[in-house]
């Protein structure tokens, strides 16, 4: 064994189809929103810092209704390959073309709640549905 970690080895045509037939269906689905995300020129998400200005982009997984103090919030979470993050819209029970499976582009400032990323009232953009 060298004491060459496998991802900084040099990868051929070869070595790339066996990795492909032997990653789950969800590495392979991982790795093409990772390249997405670095071809749309965003910030992958599990390199995202509380109270950081920041432009990424991924799929949403989930879409929900969760009221905050009284006041309608739509939640949805946003998975770029590196992470997962809670976008959330303040006042509002739902936005057309918000739904699970969509992809978007999302800008704003990250903060930490309970650990988690969050991204409150982003700047948003639709990605084009089916192969881009």
């Amino acid at each position: 064994m060298s004491a060459v970690p496998r991802s900084e080895k040099p990868v051929g045509r070869f070595r790339r189809m066996l990795d492909r037939l032997s990653s789950s269906q969800e590495d392979l689905e991982s790795e093409e929103l990772r390249e997405d995300a670095e071809t749309a020129g965003c910030i992958k998400i599990g390199d995202c810092h509380d109270r950081q200005i920041v432009t990424v982009t991924g799929t949403l997984r989930t879409v929900t209704l969760r009221p905050r103090a009284g006041v309608p919030a739509l939640e949805a979470e946003l998975f770029d390959g590196s992470a997962a993050l809670d976008v959330v819209w303040l006042g509002r029970r739902s936005i057309v073309g918000i739904e699970p499976g969509r992809k978007l582009i999302a800008s704003g400032r990250i903060s930490m709640s309970r650990g988690r990323r969050v991204l409150f009232n982003p700047k948003y953009e639709l990605r084009p549905l089916g192969r881009e």
